[in-house]
């Protein structure tokens, strides 16, 4: 992927990076030699990105041009409105103070190089401002507000990108460093696809003790994706300030609304890229109020259902019949899922499950040997499995005391002409409530019927196990869907669209 360096003039930036190439503002802007290309990096190091300026028309036309800019448009306006600096993330927030809190005296000032900073003990916070205002080189100035035990707290009072130029000198070593160790982190996962028309990142915590998808999956989605045409990255958590490098991200780490998945799903939804799973998806798939309100209005049979409040529960308590399964409205993964026996354990798990809520759902129990699992992608089933109950137990996972993983079930992959067509159907129609994106439907059968019980952003797909009847083919479709998806976006508008 070609890199460039552009400036308003080439002097302005006096460092040596190879393989990069420094052009001039006005060259980028009007010569027909930079229109083309896919996947060309922008690096937007003018003097200034006030609208309409020579450094917001290389980010502009960048992005219209299929390149990469860094700063994105978005970036320019939210580090152009001193309001949304008071928008920063608790995160964020969070390592301002853990970091700055040693530091005597009342402002301190800060430089992030390509997302570094030349102080060890700053590199977090460097980081994460990086990551939240992605933009090749920043200046931060931090003001203590109020005294007292603590030494009062720091506040971002500005953050605004530097120009070359503005590099101290004593400083420039270590950008060049920055710049290439930056440069040197975009290697696409199993090396390049012949003729690679789109970047694709694969999302992945590798601390996660319970991931969607194993290595053998992910090593799988990565072969697919060269297969169809895409460069690959399986990024992780600390590359939020990268998005806007890629075309399409695949989110393969556990997903919920008040986690960092979220926010890789907004911003890259904000970039303009391709999102599975999108963040609509996400709110929607996370909540179990949402769902069931939705299934009630689409006619979609689901076991016996009840919304409880803090009002509600003695009266529910009294009424619903036993033994009944009680849900956290953001449970998954039999996380936050019990199963009451009488009144007395429904009042006490409702109430602790109402410390975290304001509402909670209470369920029909109906015991089965095994769940269907259907993957549906875009509207139309995928693959599907079913999910048998672990060992002595009335759900597929069985945990301890302390919620850590004991025991599974067994898992048998099916292929979809034996799935019962009733199962089929329902999953779809239940999966399109949520959106057209990948979720895995967990459905109930008893004789001719069946019953949804959740609909899931982020479906497992593990190698060995839900693509046993697929193998390949199930990567593969999921890459075609997201190659689909990129080249409907990126294709341009037919004359007289609005």
């Amino acid at each position: 992927m070609p890199v460039l360096i552009v400036v308003e003039k080439p002097e302005d930036w006096p460092l040596d990076v190879p393989g990069v190439e420094v052009v001039p503002a006005r060259r980028y802007l009007t010569d027909p030699e930079y229109s083309g290309g896919r996947g060309v990096k922008v690096f937007n190091l003018c003097r200034r990105y006030r609208y309409q300026s020579l450094g917001y028309y290389v980010s502009l036309l960048a992005a219209a041009r299929g390149h990469r800019p860094l700063p994105s448009v978005t970036t320019i306006q939210d580090l152009r409105h001193r309001t949304r600096l008071g928008l920063i993330s608790d995160d964020l927030e969070s390592e301002i103070q853990r970091s700055l809190h040693p530091i005597a005296g009342e402002e301190f000032t800060l430089s992030v190089y390509f997302g570094r900073n030349l102080a060890h003990r700053h590199q977090r916070l460097a980081t994460k401002l990086f990551n939240q205002f992605p933009a090749p080189l920043l200046r931060a100035v931090f003001g203590r507000d109020g005294s007292g035990p603590d030494g009062g707290v720091w506040r971002l009072e500005s953050l605004r990108p530097i120009a070359a130029r503005e590099i101290p000198p004593h400083h420039r070593d270590f950008v060049v460093e920055a710049a290439r160790e930056h440069f040197a982190r975009r290697r696409p996962a199993g090396g390049r696809a012949a003729g690679g028309r789109y970047d694709l990142a694969i999302l992945v915590d590798e601390s996660e003790s319970e991931p969607p998808s194993n290595r053998k999956a992910i090593r799988r989605f990565v072969r697919a994706a060269h297969q169809v045409g895409f460069d690959v990255e399986v990024i992780g958590p600390e590359d939020y300030g990268r998005l806007a490098e890629f075309d399409a991200l695949f989110l393969r780490w556990t997903t919920a609304v008040d986690h960092p998945t979220y926010r890789f799903a907004r911003r890259a939804a904000n970039e303009g890229l391709v999102v599975i799973d999108d963040p609509a998806s996400i709110v929607r798939c996370s909540n179990k109020v949402f769902l069931a309100e939705a299934l009630t209005r689409a006619k979609i049979p689901m076991p016996a259902t009840r919304i409880v409040d803090e009002e509600t529960l003695e009266q529910a308590a009294r009424e619903l019949p036993y033994p009944c399964i009680l849900k956290r409205p953001d449970s998954y993964f039999s996380k936050g899922v019990e199963r009451v026996d009488d009144p007395a354990a429904f009042i006490a798990t409702g109430r602790r499950f109402l410390d975290d809520s304001e509402l909670l759902i209470a369920q029909e129990f109906l015991p089965t040997e095994f769940d269907w699992r259907v993957g549906v992608l875009g509207g139309q089933p995928l693959y599907a499995a079913r999910y048998h109950m672990a060992p002595g137990h009335w759900q597929i996972i069985h945990r301890d005391d302390q919620g850590e993983v004991d025991d599974y079930g067994r898992v048998g992959a099916v292929a979809l002409d034996e799935v019962p067509p009733r199962v089929l159907e329902r999953a779809a129609g239940a999966a399109r409530l949520m959106g057209d994106g990948l979720y895995g439907v967990d459905l109930k059968q008893k004789g001719d019927d069946c019953w949804v019980i959740e609909v899931n952003d982020n479906p497992s797909i593990d190698g060995g196990y839900e693509d046993k009847v697929l193998g390949e083919a199930l990567y593969r479709r999921v890459m075609e869907v997201f190659m689909e998806r990129v080249e409907r976006r990126k294709a341009p508008e037919p004359p007289g669209a609005r």
